[in-house]
């Protein structure tokens, strides 16, 4: 499968004219319409291709937004994604040796106000219980589809980073009672396990940390960069990360053996090299 994390098209305009006529360039890429006959084809927003830089719930054109960006995904005009709020929804993949299961959320409509940073950073963590990035509506859903999973693995995808929380921009460690929640739902899906995968950043990264009482670390896998590249990186803190930062074009591949219940992560180039490979066996 393909999964479109986020910034799918950088539009950042109230102008629904100018999204859609955005959204059927992308479409109309060689690359791309092959592609989309070949793999099926996830994705989520994030604030780029939402409408807004940073924007959350108060975005003025979200519906509107919504729509085209069903529309690029071909989702059918008689779906219930299309009466539904938001981009959220989930796909279980099924074969002979396991499922995977994989959950899209949306970090954007129902996200409100971040905290203005200090001291150089954007945005700094919001008070405990300040706040939500997914909205009760969401949550609600998400703690169905996460605790009541079966599948081998259970692959969530998040636009903006859930680990890493030392950087000013946006990220899960804003609203730090959200990532306790989160954390305490994985605990509680004792039937599967759960990756995460991350964009935004314009670079890519492992974050790895562990949760007390899960027989496995928790992994944020965070590839962004297919096309924009943070290339002035120089350093930033995360506790989290395995490796280094990779800061040029890149993009991420994960692996899944079902029989073995191995997968690896893999950053990789322009010409589809490794630059970067971690590996993790799960129970």
């Amino acid at each position: 499968m393909w999964v479109w994390g986020g910034d799918n098209i950088y539009a950042d305009t109230n102008n629904m004219h100018k999204m859609k006529r955005m959204y059927k360039t992308q479409k109309k890429l060689q690359g791309y319409r092959k592609l989309i006959t070949k793999v099926p084809i996830l994705a989520t927003w994030d604030d780029h291709d939402y409408g807004k830089n940073d924007a959350g719930v108060e975005f003025k054109m979200k519906d509107e937004s919504q729509q085209l960006f069903l529309d690029f995904l071909n989702v059918p005009k008689n779906s219930s994604r299309r009466e539904q709020k938001g981009v959220y929804h989930s796909k279980v993949f099924k074969t002979e040796n396991g499922n995977v299961k994989v959950i899209i959320l949306d970090t954007r409509y129902f996200r409100t106000s971040l905290t203005k940073g200090t001291n150089g950073q954007r945005f700094q963590p919001n008070q405990y219980n300040e706040g939500t990035i997914l909205g009760k509506t969401q949550w609600k859903w998400l703690t169905n589809e996460l605790t009541n999973s079966t599948a081998t693995f259970t692959v969530v995808v998040s636009s903006i980073q859930v680990l890493s929380k030392e950087h000013g921009f946006e990220k899960w460690a804003n609203f730090p009672h959200e990532v306790d929640k989160l954390f305490g739902l994985i605990k509680k899906s004792t039937n599967t396990n759960v990756i995460l995968l991350s964009g935004d950043r314009h670079i890519s990264e492992f974050s790895k940390t562990t949760i007390k009482e899960l027989s496995y670390p928790i992994i944020d896998f965070t590839s962004s960069g297919l096309t924009h590249a943070y290339s002035s990186f120089t350093s930033e803190k995360n506790n989290f990360r395995v490796g280094s930062v990779v800061n040029s074009l890149s993009y991420g591949t994960l692996l899944l053996d079902l029989k073995t219940k191995k997968a690896t992560f893999q950053m990789r180039g322009k010409d589809g090299g490794i630059l970067q490979e971690i590996n993790q066996i799960y129970p």
